[in-house]
């Protein structure tokens, strides 16, 4: 008996007792702040505005009634961007870059200025497949010298240029 009365006194010393929640601070304590992430934004780059720069747009009106026809055809499942560009003036006095954006399997007519005696266009293309995102290579030189019209066939891994 005397074992059994030790266990249940020792069974009720062990059950917690209710305490009460400290009384409230007068000053509220500071909550966590999280901290601004800083914002990283990629550097601007301003084209060069020297007179004989070609790191701007093209004027195609200084081409006067000189224009190419080129069809654009993106082969592949991503929207493309597509950009050619004169590094040198060309025979009419121009260099500069044009660039346009092609949905996914789709074509388009544009009418840069021709390229003349030279020098030719170079070209430059970005898949933006977000499955297959891609920079195809291998275009030759985009020589357009009449009103006749180019073909630029473009696929994930490489461009095709196609004369009249």
């Amino acid at each position: 008996m005397a074992a059994a009365s030790t266990m249940i006194a020792m069974t009720q010393a062990a059950i917690p007792t209710a305490t009460q929640p400290p009384p409230p601070s007068p000053t509220p304590l500071p909550s966590p702040t999280v901290a601004a992430l800083p914002t990283i934004q990629p550097p601007t780059i301003e084209p060069t505005k020297s007179a004989d720069s070609c790191n701007q747009l093209l004027d195609v009106a200084a081409a006067g009634g000189r224009k190419a026809t080129l069809k654009i055809n993106n082969l592949t499942k991503g929207p493309v961007t597509v950009t050619i560009g004169l590094g040198s003036k060309n025979a009419f006095g121009q260099c500069g870059y044009l660039s346009w954006i092609i949905p996914q399997k789709n074509s388009t007519i544009v009418n840069p200025p021709q390229t003349g005696s030279g020098p030719c266009y170079w070209t430059y293309a970005w898949v933006n497949d977000p499955k297959h995102p891609s920079l195809p290579g291998g275009a030759p030189p985009l020589c357009m010298n009449s009103s006749d019209k180019y073909t630029l066939d473009i696929s994930y891994d490489s461009m095709r240029i196609t004369p009249p």
